[in-house]
């Protein structure tokens, strides 16, 4: 994780576009300097997307990681730095944020219809057949994660846990455990695009 260092620039500071040349040199102390600079207003960016603090945690270090390696591609002609930041900081919360509700979205529908079906004895045949495929198709996807992804994804989406508390029940650090959750969201996400018109 990136240390900040430095609230704000002081009067004798060099302008954000030369951090951003010396970044572009891999000085890490540039970067620690800009960071110190803007985290708290970029972190106020991702906060207005992004409600769970762990996650806004990983998109914060998400910008500075990609500032790392594309400083070299920033031209002042694009407008200033910092205004350069906070739109990567809102694309990536937006990002984040879309990952996580098409997921929800897609399990939320499956588990209506199937309360729906249950509800309703005289459903069609062929319904209740599509919905038992659905069923073993959204089985499928979760057992085809590896198997620490699998385990964080039941955890946190079926078991209600927190970053935190999968993190205490797996015995895994923090990070590790937000890092498996990524992992196995994105692949799910994938996977689960075929629901979209069926649930």
């Amino acid at each position: 994780m990136i240390d900040s260092t430095l609230d704000q620039p002081g009067a004798g500071s060099v302008p954000d576009e030369v951090l951003m040349k010396d970044i572009s040199r891999r000085r890490h102390d540039a970067l620690t300097e800009l960071y110190g600079r803007h985290s708290k207003r970029l972190r106020a960016t991702i906060d207005g997307v992004v409600h769970e603090e762990a996650e806004a945690d990983d998109v914060l270090q998400e910008i500075f990681l990609q500032v790392w390696e594309e400083a070299s591609r920033y031209s002042p002609k694009a407008g200033k730095p910092l205004g350069w930041m906070v739109t990567i900081a809102r694309r990536r919360a937006i990002d984040r944020l879309r990952r996580r509700q098409a997921y929800c979205r897609a399990r939320d529908r499956y588990e209506k219809r199937v309360i729906q079906d249950s509800q309703t004895p005289r459903r069609d045949a062929s319904r209740t057949l599509v919905l038992n495929d659905l069923h073993h198709f959204l089985k499928k996807s979760i057992r085809a994660l590896p198997q620490l992804q699998r385990e964080a994804v039941e955890l946190a989406f079926f078991s209600g846990l927190s970053h935190r508390e999968i993190a205490a029940a797996t015995q895994a650090p923090l990070g590790t455990v937000k890092t498996r959750l990524e992992l196995g969201l994105q692949k799910l996400t994938h996977a689960l695009r075929p629901l979209r018109h069926k649930v």
